[in-house]
């Protein structure tokens, strides 16, 4: 589905490259997420069920935390600090815990998120191990503003929730006015006292769904 869509609107990335770069980085590399699930955000999402985008910059980049989901780990993963961040902003937005797994620990896989329609999105969908920002230049960029582009043909209301300087270069392909934009820095702990803490967005999401008749997040 994704495919064609960014087929439709002549999205212009050029995989076979992205593909090639990508593969000569895991064969002199550790790189994360592992081989097959670079695109795993897409997997249980089709462009109409999408209601919001998280967009950051690239993915967790040490052993055993990215797994194909910004921002999220597997089941039994310790919280890396920007989670960790995220958990605060939310229990202090919608003034409410964090849910639980169903072991009783604090939940840090975000499936259930996408379960609502939310594409959990990076700019660049790789990384080399303990190397942020090593695949910016791999062409991922190119891809991923096709997403976006895709996303905002959508009829629906939109919210994209974009943190950090990389993922705000995205703002501009947001052209339609019943779609929002909500910019933050990103949640990492070298940027997130700047104006992520205090930023609201699960509630400004959910209050903009209300005013265009759309259901509510269940965050």
């Amino acid at each position: 589905m994704w495919i064609s869509a960014l087929g439709l609107i002549q999205a212009k990335f050029n995989w076979d490259a992205i593909e090639s770069a990508l593969e000569n980085e895991r064969n002199n590399f550790r790189c994360f997420p592992e081989a097959g699930k670079e695109l795993k955000a897409f997997e249980n999402l089709n462009p109409e069920q999408v209601k919001v985008v998280i967009c950051g910059q690239d993915p967790y980049h040490q052993l055993g935390q990215a797994h194909g989901l910004a921002f999220s780990v597997g089941p039994g993963i310790d919280w890396p600090p920007s989670l960790r961040n995220i958990v605060r902003e939310f229990e202090s937005d919608l003034e409410r815990p964090w849910p639980l797994s169903s072991s009783g620990m604090g939940q840090g896989a975000l499936d259930h998120w996408v379960d609502q329609g939310v594409l959990l999105l990076n700019d660049v969908l790789t990384v080399r191990e303990g190397d942020a920002g090593s695949h910016r230049n791999l062409g991922w960029q190119a891809f991923t503003s096709g997403v976006f582009k895709v996303i905002c043909q959508q009829p629906q209301p939109i919210v994209f929730i974009l943190w950090g300087k990389e993922a705000q270069k995205k703002a501009s392909l947001v052209c339609q006015p019943h779609h929002l934009v909500l910019q933050a820095s990103h949640p990492s702990p070298l940027s997130a006292y700047r104006d992520f803490f205090g930023s609201k967005p699960f509630s400004k999401a959910n209050a903009w769904f209300v005013q265009h008749g759309s259901a509510a997040i269940g965050w």
